[in-house]
C-alpha cells in the first residue's frame, strides 16, 4: 500500500501476539475512544473516503452499521448521498449459511436484530442486490497492514460472499476496509481464502493496496 505519513512507532507486533489476542487488544482500544473522539475520527474518515479514487464512479455502495467501537461511515454517507449514491446493508443469507446479501439502506428503513444482535433490513428477494452488482463495499476491519493483510471478527462472511473475486476479479466491486488508524499493525498473514482489498481508509489517510 502507498501512504503519505510514517507508520506508528507503537504498532502491535503480530509475532508476539496470537490472532485472538491481537483482535482482543485492538477491539478494546477502539472501544475506549470517547464519543467526541469517535465523532472526529468519523468526520476525518468521510473526507478521506470522498478523495478515494476507488469510489469516484461508484453509485451502489455497501455500508455497515458500526458497533463495538468500529469507525462510523455515516458522515461519509451524508456527503455521498448528495451525489446520488445508493447504499446497502449486509443481510445474513437465509439459504446459504455464512454468506451475505445486500438490501437498500435509507432513512426510515425498518431494521431487526439478526442472530448476532446486529440490526439489518428484512430479507427481500425483490429488493436485494447481488454482491457482483455492487460498485464498492465498505466494511470494518479489526486490524490491517500495509500489504493487504487484514484481521476481521473471524466469521469469514465477506470472504465467502466475495470469493468469486479470485476467479473473476473484473466482476468484483471495489473492496475497501475501514478502520481507525491505530488499528494498523506491522504485518498480518494473507490467507489463501482472503479476498483481496483495493484499499484501506482510516481517519488519518488512504492506503492503496498494490
Amino acid at each position: 500500500m502507498s501512504q503519505t505519513i510514517d507508520s506508528h512507532p507503537s504498532e502491535p507486533d503480530l509475532p508476539s501476539l496470537s490472532r485472538n489476542e491481537l483482535r482482543k487488544q485492538l477491539r478494546q482500544q477502539r472501544r475506549m475512544l470517547s464519543p467526541r473522539e469517535q465523532e472526529q475520527a468519523s468526520t476525518s474518515l468521510a473526507l478521506n473516503l470522498i478523495k478515494n479514487p476507488d469510489l469516484h464512479r461508484a453509485r451502489h455502495v455497501a455500508i455497515y452499521l458500526p458497533n463495538d467501537g468500529e469507525i462510523d461511515p455515516h458522515p461519509y454517507m451524508a456527503m455521498a448521498r448528495r451525489k446520488g449514491i445508493h447504499f446497502y446493508l449486509p443481510v445474513l443469507h437465509p439459504v446459504y449459511p455464512g454468506k451475505l446479501v445486500f438490501s437498500p439502506y435509507y432513512d426510515g428503513v425498518e431494521l431487526t436484530a439478526n442472530r448476532f444482535g446486529i440490526p439489518e433490513p428484512a430479507f427481500s428477494s425483490a429488493l436485494r442486490r447481488p454482491a457482483w452488482a455492487l460498485d464498492a463495499v465498505l466494511f470494518p476491519l479489526v486490524g490491517f497492514d500495509e500489504n493487504g493483510g487484514r484481521l476481521g471478527m473471524g466469521g469469514g462472511f465477506y470472504d465467502r460472499t466475495f470469493a468469486f473475486s479470485h476467479q473473476r476479479p473484473r466482476l468484483a466491486p471495489k473492496l475497501i476496509g475501514l478502520a481507525h488508524d491505530f488499528q494498523k499493525v506491522k504485518k498480518l498473514p494473507v490467507e489463501p481464502w482472503d479476498v483481496p482489498l483495493h484499499s484501506v481508509v482510516t481517519d488519518r489517510q488512504l492506503y492503496r493496496v498494490k
